[in-house]
This record gives structure tokens, sequence and C-alpha cells, in this order.
């Protein structure tokens, strides 16, 4: 037999020991060979000081299953890992350190400020790595990157300048989303909206002469000092002879016109809105049409400029509270109502985003937009779910110009220089120290940074060398599958689309994997204020990582969200403890004879298994390249736990355990051959648990991951062995329930009496597993019930019925309700077939097979159901 080392299950034994020899001997590490098809991934960044939270455990996880799957396949993959600088998150972390430490970023300087941040990544940098290691994550780590790193920095430097002198990039004092809390520029993707409850304020604008009013309803009233207007829709009868006059802003007495403006919404509070075209984005927008002056009200801090010297220095709900009291003081508030709407908040520090006019950077998105929808209407790059195409697409049809300026130190320092003396911006790639217009010297280079997303939207393209025309780059790009959340589909997937376009002129991957988050057990987020958050780390060292992954997945459906709970990675564990314990019995039951198996020699029960097996990889291949894991994974699970362990297994048992059998190497070979398939099948899922158990098998290959994915055939032979054990199990689970209705012992056994003439042979080679599956002393086959007990409890299958001839077993009363419950299901099913077939639509409509498919399944539910009743009447 072979030498079995497997004791008892515990992952924390030889999960790290694995993934080490796997790095080691370089299979993650693919080389350039073109007699291969590549195969791609580029993992989405996580923060280079973040750690592994659930969402990174499941994204990770499910790239991880298709490289390894793809590799099985026979592709040449690679899965370049790397981390993202996180300019915001970083720079806030940073500062919070020296503001502990009693100092600022503005007091110690930005070279020093630059220095602390880099301390700061090199000290907390590289967990997350680990913990993808501990993962199982087969990235390639020769190849890692940083969005930081000197190569990706060339990268996002050539696109700002090339963009830059083709026109695309320029510099505007336009209104932008502005965080106070950050101190920074943000773009439209990076804004989150909130619903709040707030007031509607109703306030008299009276005309200079105070003889007439117009009343505007706002959610802003601090923002009315910077009012430079009153719109009102053009057809509103209400407001027809007010077009054209002029009103005084209460408290500051500005005098601004009454305009007509076809964006105002007629039926909205009053029909007429306040323009305050310095603080919100519509009447930015109106203002910039109409001509209005945009007042500033409050600074980048969020706090009140000296409009009003009452109000200066206030912070804006401070100054809220002050003006509306004033107005109540001046007679003009005429109502409050209670309202609810969205506020947009920071999606890093979460508070409220205050739109303001700010000099910015902006990227033009117009002539990037449109080859970026096409390459999607067109099906160049597809996303699964299909949904997810209208969100893309609604989002890039409607796209404003991309504010790519930071207000913080820590990224890419924008490679601007201006000129102090006459204004001019040069554009460089070097340092700058002399006008290129004026001759002077007075240059100081922008003090912005880029966005984030800026260098992360390169990242499928700069992480191979761009733009160097490296030989990773022409071999391995395009990538492939691009694996992401939803909740980024504008931050990161549309920004790399549009830039791979541009800068390679190829589409960046060709089908975006959308996953949804990871929830708790009730589907609430995750977070800290909740306390339901879930350590993945925690689970890998309770579980193991196999364990954690295959419960992130086994529940999944395609771009929904995942409730999780502890509880999924103890199934989870049970299910590697099921595989683990049945390899062990293999183990014990195996040896090199098995080489020497016939095809010819095998049993019904083996060519089942087989035939089982087969469809099993056709399905599970089938739902992997349609990136429904979590139904491939369940497939996999009811294959090894119910056909392979608990009944192939089973059955098999009185072959091994006969020194006499005839068929022991055919036995030995389909255990070991289903075993070792399954284990490859599984072997995306969980890598750990099916390469420990693989190197213990009778195998070719070194390792799992040198091995090839299961033959993909498009016939199954075995059909018929199939569907025969197929029926015998059905008898098998029908003796197992009457002897649980009936409280049967288990080590009383029982006469089995067969009454079939179309499987008699089929009982006869299938003896030895029926008495031991079936609690059977004795099997007797014959083609009529003479000699039967007119007592006995039967089961009927088509074509064959069993009688179990124990009276003393029996509580008859029991058993008629059992058949009373048989023939009313099968009453049930005739009835249904019947009305099926009666139907003219069905009918007309259905194929010919479906048709004869019922027709065939109405005759048996009869034939079945005369026999029903034929029992029922002999025990009554």
């Amino acid at each position: 037999m072979k030498e079995n080392t497997l004791n008892q299950y515990n992952p924390n034994e030889f999960e790290e020991s694995l993934y080490k020899a796997w790095n080691e001997k370089g299979y993650f590490t693919p080389v350039v060979d073109k007699s291969k098809t590549p195969y791609t991934i580029v993992i989405p960044p996580p923060n280079v000081t973040g750690k592994l939270h659930m969402g990174h455990a499941l994204v990770m996880t499910l790239q991880d299953i298709l490289i390894r799957y793809k590799k099985l396949r026979g592709f040449n993959t690679l899965w370049i890992p790397g981390t993202d600088h996180a300019a915001i998150a970083t720079e806030v972390k940073v500062a919070e350190k020296l503001r502990k430490e009693g100092k600022s970023k503005e007091e110690i300087g930005r070279d020093a400020f630059l220095k602390e941040a880099w301390n700061w990544t090199h000290e907390y940098g590289g967990t997350i790595i680990k913990q993808l290691k501990s993962l199982g994550c087969s990235c390639d780590w020769t190849r890692e990157r940083f969005t930081l790193d000197e190569g990706l920095s060339k990268a996002v430097e050539k696109v700002f300048i090339d963009m830059y002198n083709k026109g695309a990039i320029y510099r505007g004092n336009r209104i932008i989303n502005w965080c106070p809390t950050c101190k920074t520029s943000l773009s439209d993707a990076e804004v989150e909206f909130e619903e709040e409850g707030t007031h509607l304020w109703h306030i008299r604008y009276y005309t200079k002469d105070k003889k007439e009013y117009i009343t505007v309803a706002t959610t802003r009233p601090e923002t009315m000092l910077g009012d430079t207007g009153v719109a009102v829709h053009p057809d509103d009868e209400r407001y027809k002879n007010m077009i054209g006059k002029t009103v005084v802003v209460p408290i500051i007495n500005r005098e601004i016109p009454i305009v007509a403006d076809e964006f105002v919404e007629k039926e909205f509070g009053t029909g007429c809105v306040k323009l305050t075209p310095a603080h919100d984005f519509n009447d930015y927008e109106a203002g910039q049409r109409l001509g209005l002056e945009a007042v500033e009200v409050f600074d980048e801090k969020g706090i009140m400029l000296n409009l009003v010297p009452e109000y200066k220095g206030m912070d804006l709900m401070s100054a809220r509270r002050e003006i509306v009291k004033d107005l109540e003081d001046l007679g003009v508030l005429e109502k409050i109502e209670d309202y609810t709407h969205n506020v947009g908040k920071c999606y890093r520090c979460h508070n409220t985003v205050e739109p303001r006019i700010s000099m910015q950077w902006f990227m033009k998105m117009e002539d990037l937009a449109k080859p970026a929808i096409e390459v999607v209407k067109s099906g160049k790059i597809r996303f699964a779910p299909e949904r997810f195409e209208k969100t893309y697409l609604h989002w890039m049809e409607n796209i404003k110009d991309w504010c790519i300026s930071r207000q913080i130190w820590w990224g890419h320092r924008i490679p601007a220089y201006h000129c102090e003396e006459c204004g001019e911006i040069m554009v460089s790639a070097e340092n700058t120290d002399i006008c290129t217009k004026c001759g002077s010297k007075h240059i100081h280079q922008d003090p912005d940074t880029l966005d984030t997303w800026f260098s992360s939207a390169l990242w499928p393209f700069s992480t191979m060398g761009w733009p160097e025309e490296t030989e990773d780059l022409k071999y391995f790009y395009p990538t492939n599958t691009l694996v992401t959340a939803y909740d980024i589909i504008f931050f990161w997937v549309a920004r790399m689309i549009f830039s791979g376009l541009e800068h390679t002129k190829q589409i960046p991957f060709d089908t975006v994997f959308m996953h949804g988050l990871v929830r708790d057990a009730q589907g609430r987020k995750m977070s800290k204020s909740l306390g339901n958050g879930i350590d993945p780390m925690d689970i890998i060292n309770e579980f193991g990582a196999d364990s954690l992954r295959f419960s992130l997945v086994q529940s999944m459906t395609l771009g929904n969200d995942v409730k999780y709970s502890a509880e999924k990675a103890g199934a989870a564990k049970n299910f590697a403890n099921k595989i683990w314990n049945a390899s062990k019995f293999v183990l014990a039951n195996i040896d090199n004879r098995l080489k020497d198996y016939k095809e010819e020699n095998l049993c019904i029960e083996d060519k089942w298994i087989f035939n089982k097996l087969d469809k099993l990889v056709v399905e599970v291949t089938n739902h992997i390249e349609k990136y429904e894991v979590g139904i491939a994974a369940t497939k996999i699970y009811d294959f090894i736990w119910s056909e392979f362990c608990d009944w192939y297994i089973e059955i098999v048992k009185p072959r091994l355990y006969n020194e006499n059998c005839k068929t022991k190497k055919e036995v030995m070979y389909t255990l070991n051959y289903v075993l070792v398939s399954s284990l490859k099948l599984l072997h995306p899922f969980m890598p750990f648990i099916t390469e420990r158990i693989y190197k213990e098998l009778i195998v070719d290959k070194e390792s799992i991951m040198l091995e090839d994915w299961p033959e993909i055939k498009e016939k199954f032979k075995y059909n018929e062995e199939e569907q025969n054990i197929e029926i015998l199990k059905n008898i098998i689970v029908n003796i197992r329930n009457i002897r649980a209705n009936m409280n049967a012992v288990p080590s009383k056994k029982i006469n089995l009496i067969f009454v079939t003439s179309k499987y008699k042979e089929l009982i006869e080679v299938s003896n030895e597993f029926l008495k031991k599956l079936g609690f059977a002393n004795e099997i007797n086959v014959q083609e009529d019930k003479e000699g039967i007990p007119s007592n006995a409890i039967s089961i009927v299958q088509e074509g064959i019925e069993v009688f179990i001839p124990f009276e003393e077993l029996v509580d008859i009363k029991k058993e008629l309700e059992r058949l009373q419950g048989e023939k009313e299901k099968l009453e049930k099913e005739v009835e249904r077939a019947s009305k099926m077939l009666s139907n003219k639509g069905f009918v007309e409509k259905a194929p010919k097979a479906k048709i004869e498919e019922e027709e065939a399944k109405l005759e048996k539910y009869k034939e079945m159901l005369e026999t029903v009743n034929k029992r029922i009447k002999e025990m009554n």
C-alpha cells in the first residue's frame, strides 16, 4: 500500500511551507513563451500601508482561482502584484502622526514631510503583501510594482506631458468638489452621496422699492451671501412679470437680477432658485451662461470670509444658525420645512464635500470617452455580469472633465513650472529654472500632486514597463480579466479603459469581472461602529486559508454582495476534513498495482463515477468560464462529499476488503484517478489541501500546479451505467428511510426481494454493495411476486420493485401512511403531466423531444401509481 503521511488535518502545519516551495520553484513566475497563449491579470493594488480585509480576501481569491485554473488549462499565466501609494489616506495618517508629536506638515516643510511619508510607508508597508501570500495568492512577486516606484513615476510623467502638449490637460479656475477636512479637490467619482435630513428655508427677496418680492427655497441659507442672481423657469406663469427685475439679498443688501433659465424645476420649492455660482455646480453653469459674478462665501477650510463682519471666522453650521436667526429678525423668513436630500461626502474622510471655485488641473474627457464607450458597445470589452455595462455607459456618456490635481504633498508632483514674472507655465520632465518666455529665473514648480487614480489608470501597461517596448508588454499585454468590486467602476475601471486606448491604442483587458461587497450575515456593511467586522487573518489562523477562500466564494452569485460569517469558514473546514479523511482511506487501499488496470474489467460502479466525473468537469469548466465561480465551487463540493465520499467509497469497500476480488486493480485505479481529478478541479479554490494530498497519491508530476486540467469530454460513454447506479442509489435511500421510520437498529439485517426482469443482471452484479448499503443478509431476484408475504414493505421504482419482508419490524399503520403519501405524490405528478399534455399551447409550441419526455413521464407515473394502489389494497 502507498505510504500514508496524512495525519490529522491541520492546515497550519503545511500551508506556509507549501507556499514557500511554490514561490522558490518559480511556479508563479512565467517567462515569455510564444508557443503558449498568455493569460494575464493585474491586481487591483491595495494601499501600501493597508491590512487585508474581507473585501481584499474575496477579490484576491477570485483572481487566484482564475490564474490557477488557466494555468491548469495550459495558459502561460501572469498575475502582476503591487500596491498603491494611497495619496490622501497616507497623507492624513502621516499628518496625524506629526500632530501627536506636536508638529505640522507646514512647519516641517515639503521635503521633510515626504521623508516622513516614505518612512511611514517602509515601516507599515509590506504587511498586506505578507497577508496575500498567507491567502495563497499565486502572484509573480519578481514583478511586484508600487505606484510611486521609478518606472511607474516615469509613465505618469510622460502621460501628463503628452496630454498637456496635446491640449487634453489644462489649468483653469473652475468649480470643483472640495473636501475642507482633507483640504484638497476631489473628482466627481470620489464623492459619495448619502441621504440626510435637513430643512428647506423659504426666504423673501424684496425688490428695491419693497413693493414686490420673490420667495426662494434653499437648503443652504449660509451661501446666500454669495448670491448674484435668482433664476425662474421661462415658462413659469407665476414669475413671467418678474423676469428682468432686480431684488435685494437680505443681510448683505446686494442687488441681483431675476433671470430665466430652463434648468429650474418649476415644481421644486417655490420655483425660484437663488444662484450662488461660487458654491453650486448648477449655479456655476447658469452663472457662466448668464454672465453672473461668482462671490466666494467661505475659504478652503470651510470658514466664513469677511463678506459680513459678524460672521467672519465662523464655521458653516454656526454661520447658518446665526443667518437664520437674523432672517427671522428681519421678517423675511417665510417658513421652514423638513426636507431630505442627498449630500456629497468625501470617499476618504466621509465628511461633507463643498463645491467651490478653485484653480485646478483638468483632463478633457469628451474625446477620451468616445472610444472608451465604443469598445464596450461593440463587445471588445465585456462586463460580467452584463448589467454593469449600463452603469459604465451611463457614466461615460455623461462624464465631465476630470479634476486631476490634489492639494497634498504625497504623490506624483505635477511636472509644471510657473514663471513668477510673466505667468508662463512650462511642463517638462526636467527641472526648469529659467522661463522660456521672458528669461526670468523666478520659477517655482506647481505644488499640487496628481489624483491617485491618475497613476492607477495606467496600471495594466505601466506595470509591464511602458513606455518602454518591453518583452513583457509585447507578450502579456493586453491583459485578460480585470477582477474588481462594482464600487470602483468609475474610479478605476473606466479610467483604465480610456487610458489604455489613448496610450497603447489597445484595450487594457477584454473582460471586467465584477463582484459584490462582503457583508455580515444580516447583509449589513462591515464596520468598526457596528462591531461586525471579521479579520480574514483570524479566519486563516483558526480554519486555514483554504477554508476562508472556499467559504467566501461558495455562496456568491455573479455581481452580488456576499453575506459572510465565521460559521461558513467552519463548514468549509468540515469539507476539507471530509476530503482529508477520504484521502487517507484511499491511500490506505491503493498501491502501484493500479497501473496494471484494464478498462474492460471496470465494474458498473467504476463506470458510474467516471461518468459523473466527466460531467462534473464539463459543468465546472463552463461555470468558471462564465465567472460563475460560486456555482462551480458548489458542484465540486457536492461531487466530492456525496458522490465520491458517501457513495463510491462505500460501494467499493466490499471489493477492497475481499482478498480474492478480481477487480481490485480497477477499483484502486478508479479511487486514485477520481481523487486526483477532483483535486485538480478543487485546486483553484483550495490550493493548499489539494497540493498536500496530491503529493501523497500515485501521480506523475512534482506538483499539482504542473498538472493538466481534467479532460473535457463531449460525449459520455457510461450514461447507461450511471442511470442504473442512480436507480440502486434511490432504492438504498428508500431502504434507509424505511428503516429509520421503523427505528430498525443497524445491526438488524433484512432480506431484500427484487421483482424485476429488466434489471436482473444489474442486481446480480451489484449484490455485494447492495447487501452492505441496504443492511441485507440475503438478496433474491425474481420476475414475479410469487411467495412474497402480503405484509412486506415495498419500494417502487421504474421497472423494479423491492420488497422487505420483515414484519416484526413493521408498523402496518405507518407503512400504509407512507404508501398513502407516495400515492398522493404520484397522483399530483400524473395530474401535472396530464394537464401539460392537454394544454394546446404547450403541445403546439414545445419541442418534440420535450413532449415525448413528458409523455414518457406520464406513463411511468401511471404505472408506479397503479403499483402503489395495488400495494395499499394488499396491505389492507
